[in-house]
């Protein structure tokens, strides 16, 4: 005998016996038992089949709570990143010193950062370049503006070596070598090749 394809998808899906299917013949005696079980196999699979546009709110899966973004170590306003570049500016030709935090003992590159963030805002950044490149928003280099840090790869370690952006393609650094803090340029073919990161004291706008 014929058999529909739809309506024997519905027999394996429902357990509606094949000898009921609709598009099998069958003798008159069992015409109403026939339409009562087609009618009853048809209205479970609309059941089933129907996807819902939305579900309801009560079974809606639960979202999980927005992650903010992460507190990095921000200065209070663009006027302090103005600051920043003044200030380094006013410390060109101190002595360098590893390990120097300020400008009377001397200064490394990490040590000049932290000393001149804590003077402008009161705060305090870690005195390691790595840990302030962990602690700072990450941005592209493309991107630098003037009181931005720069991050170099100067002991074939990540982060090994930092400086304050101040524009034009200038960073102020205190190198060990020449041994004070002094103007560089990011073009320079010894740091060009070395830049690996950049940051800003900004939030996020």
């Amino acid at each position: 005998m014929p058999t529909c394809p739809h309506t024997a998808h519905i027999s394996a899906a429902h357990g509606v016996p094949p000898a009921l299917d609709a598009c099998t013949s069958a003798p008159p005696s069992v015409g109403r038992t026939l339409s009562f079980t087609l009618a009853l196999a048809l209205s479970v699979l609309a059941g089933c089949s129907t996807t819902p546009t939305s579900a309801p709110v009560s079974s809606l899966p639960q979202t999980a709570p927005q992650t903010p973004d992460r507190d990095y170590f921000a200065l209070d306003n663009s006027a302090q990143t103005q600051e920043l570049v003044l200030y380094a500016l006013g410390l060109l030709d101190t002595g360098y010193r590893f390990g120097g935090r300020n400008p009377d003992a001397g200064l490394d590159c990490s040590g000049m950062v932290s000393y001149i963030v804590e003077q402008i805002s009161g705060r305090k950044l870690p005195h390691n370049a790595a840990s302030i490149a962990d602690r700072t928003r990450p941005i592209d280099p493309s991107e630098l503006q003037p009181g931005d840090l720069v991050f170099f790869n100067t002991q074939k370690k990540r982060h090994s070596h930092m400086g304050i952006y101040i524009g034009d393609g200038k960073f102020v650094h205190a190198p060990s070598s020449r041994g004070v803090v002094r103007v560089e340029r990011l073009d320079n073919r010894y740091f060009a090749p070395r830049i690996d990161g950049a940051r800003s004291l900004l939030e996020s706008s």
